[in-house]
């Protein structure tokens, strides 16, 4: 394959580079952003998959990507760009903030039916061991009712953006073909036929 690296990345590279890019935060944006708003397919169709999958990126794994697809082919989003979206705001640096706002919006909301103790007393125990019957009322209860409103209005502001943002790319694109297919058609100055023909 064109471009492959002689020596491929191992395991722990790999890992790594996920979770900090090579070069840096603003060079992995643009990356994502070029992506994004290179996606043949409508403004609403990119943007609602972005939406769906920033909405879906404050549910605990296992559930996100379930919920993403969906919800894209509810509010008919593209698949994709709800991926992308996903993978950008939901990764291993970002998910412990938003399931802990996740968790700590959906405990204010359940707070006549929660402990006021705060987090029970074996929730690390109940963690390791996976029990689901254990962690279903303290932990993933609040954690699944707190990411509907979390997601929601980020979910609202990221369609916002993406389709702005899909809206000027493609004007920006139409003026410059259109200015392409001008030059390509105005014919040549009279002057410069005449002077070539005396040289």
């Amino acid at each position: 394959m064109l471009f492959r690296r002689r020596k491929p990345d191992g395991l722990l590279e790999r890992v790594r580079t996920y979770l900090w890019p090579r070069r840096s935060f603003s060079r992995s944006l643009q990356y994502f952003s070029k992506r994004i708003l290179r996606l043949k397919a409508t403004p609403h169709a990119v943007a609602a998959g972005v939406a769906a999958g920033v909405f879906a990126s404050f549910f605990p794994v296992g559930f996100h990507f379930i919920i993403a697809a969906v919800l894209c082919w509810v509010i008919a989003g593209n698949l994709v760009a709800a991926a992308l979206g996903a993978v950008f705001f939901g990764n291993p640096l970002t998910f412990p903030i938003l399931w802990g706002a996740s968790w700590e919006t959906g405990k204010l909301i359940l707070h006549d039916r929660l402990p006021a103790h705060g987090p029970p007393a074996h929730l690390g125990e109940m963690l390791h061991t996976l029990s689901f019957a254990k962690l279903w009322h303290p932990v993933l209860e609040p954690m699944l009712i707190g990411a509907v409103p979390l997601g929601l209005v980020f979910g609202l502001l990221f369609y916002g953006v993406t389709r702005w943002g899909m809206n000027v790319f493609r004007e920006q694109r139409r003026k410059r073909l259109a200015e392409r297919a001008s030059r390509r058609e105005q014919p040549p100055h009279p002057g410069a036929s005449i002077g070539s023909a005396t040289r």
